[in-house]
């Protein structure tokens, strides 16, 4: 598994980048501050209407650059198998990467502390409102709304299955999609069978 990435600071000004590092195209971003990756989580959040997972990936893929399209699939697949809410456990791994127990303690913060406050304010205007016919209609779109930003990352985070014309990747994910969400068989029992095949075999390409 790919190691999250731990920015190198920049070279004092002056000096002169060796020809290697200065062909490089994607030179490698700063090492966010304490400030910035509070601010980097706390967007998450606010944004994250109907799941933060489409949020996530936009603001550390496309946005900021600190994880490539490879680590941030296997940093959330890791997230994803571990207990817990999966953006919970991803700020703890990214925040502590980054910054220690610091950062990890400061990516948690930025994740829940925001929401929290507008949850309460959002949980009781619903209790007074909750039963009117247009917020219902309006909730209902917002549904659609986030199924279809799920659906559009997950395209996203299918694309490095395929850069490679492996076949097996692919293969465990639509045996997994069609167990789950075909079948409904117990998550628990389908991992338990999985995981231990998708590592046997990443362990043999490597």
């Amino acid at each position: 598994m790919t190691s999250l990435p731990i920015p190198s600071p920049p070279e004092p000004s002056g000096t002169t980048a060796p020809p290697s590092a200065a062909s490089d195209p994607q030179p490698a971003p700063a090492r966010p501050g304490l400030a910035e990756l509070f601010m980097a989580f706390a967007t998450i959040s606010l944004s994250g209407f109907g799941g933060v997972l489409a949020w996530s990936r936009r603001a550390m893929v496309e946005e900021r650059k600190w994880l490539t399209p490879e680590q941030f699939n296997e940093a959330y697949a890791l997230c994803a198998f571990l207990p817990g809410g999966n953006i919970i456990n991803f700020s703890v791994v990214f925040g502590s990467r980054i910054r220690g127990l610091l950062g990890a303690a400061v990516a948690l913060a930025g994740l829940l502390g925001p929401p929290l406050i507008l949850v309460i304010v959002v949980g009781a205007v619903y209790a007074h409102y909750g039963d009117l016919p247009v917020l219902r209609r309006m909730l209902t779109g917002v549904a659609s709304a986030a199924a279809g930003l799920m659906l559009a990352t997950v395209a996203k985070m299918a694309r490095p299955l395929f850069r490679d014309r492996a076949v097996v990747g692919p293969l465990i994910a639509a045996v997994v999609f069609g167990s789950i969400g075909v079948l409904h068989w117990p998550l628990p029992l389908v991992l338990a069978v999985l995981v231990p095949v998708s590592i046997a075999y990443s362990w043999v390409r490597a």
